[in-house]
């Protein structure tokens, strides 16, 4: 889904524990950069390729992904971005996160609580196919950190946003070229309407919704959202709305 010169919404189409659905990674890109925010579940690397050409991108040219948090429908295919790529990729992610990433600390949401709550009704070969991939999750080297309010010089300008809560080290992306909020798990969009953070995926959920406030320092146009896609309905007036609910 093309949202301006230089942004593209990837669908990709994924089935998991919770079942059949899409997740939403975006593209962005200009001259000299091209830049992936988030990188699906693991062996999504063909459905990324796919998404990039019909963007009109080559998957050649990434060389960089961001990375808004640990939770692995968004690291899972960074590994093979990684490996399948003819160059060094330039991957970027919160202090936060990145040991979690690296594989030098299990991922916070791994714990085997959680594991029997989401495997205890799978049929058999799912609850296997589960159980291997959280007990080896997909891992790989975080070449760059960022912070909060850092202004990263691609695609007209990428603000950081820390928005902890959903995990320790969440972040959001806003665009500010396009004005354009890549919000990570920070907000939902379903049914046509734009959602705070889901309190089931939540690490943190009183943080994650004290984070929304933040993101009404920023004028918002557009919001994409990893689950439910693209919301524009008067964002700011909206984001609004669910900070003061929040506080």
């Amino acid at each position: 889904m093309r949202l301006t010169d230089g942004v593209e919404v990837l669908e990709l189409p994924m089935r998991s524990f919770r079942g059949q659905s899409i997740i939403y990674p975006t593209l962005t890109w200009d001259d000299d950069t091209v830049v992936l925010e988030d990188a699906g579940f693991p062996g999504q690397l063909q459905q990324i390729r796919e998404g990039m050409a019909r963007a009109g991108v080559s998957f050649d040219r990434l060389n960089k992904v961001i990375i808004t948090h640990q939770d692995i429908d968004h690291i899972g295919s960074l590994p093979d971005i990684i490996r399948e790529s003819s160059h060094d990729v330039d991957v970027l992610c919160h202090e936060e996160e990145k040991p979690y990433i690296e594989g030098r600390r299990p991922l916070i949401k791994m714990d085997q609580e959680r594991l029997s709550k989401i495997v205890g009704s799978l049929p058999e070969d799912q609850r296997q196919q589960m159980e291997a991939l959280f007990a080896n999750p997909p891992k790989a080297s975080v070449t760059t950190v960022v912070a909060d309010g850092e202004v990263l010089p691609y695609c007209g300008g990428i603000t950081v946003i820390f928005t902890p809560g959903h995990t320790p080290g969440h972040i959001c992306l806003y665009l500010n070229q396009n004005k354009i909020l890549v919000s990570g798990d920070a907000l939902v969009a379903a049914d046509g309407e734009l959602r705070g953070p889901n309190p089931q995926s939540a690490y943190d959920i009183d943080t994650a919704l004290k984070s929304l406030k933040k993101l009404t320092q920023y004028d918002i146009k557009t919001v994409i959202c990893y689950h439910g896609g693209v919301y524009r309905d008067n964002a700011n007036k909206r984001l609004a709305e669910l900070a003061s609910a929040a506080h």
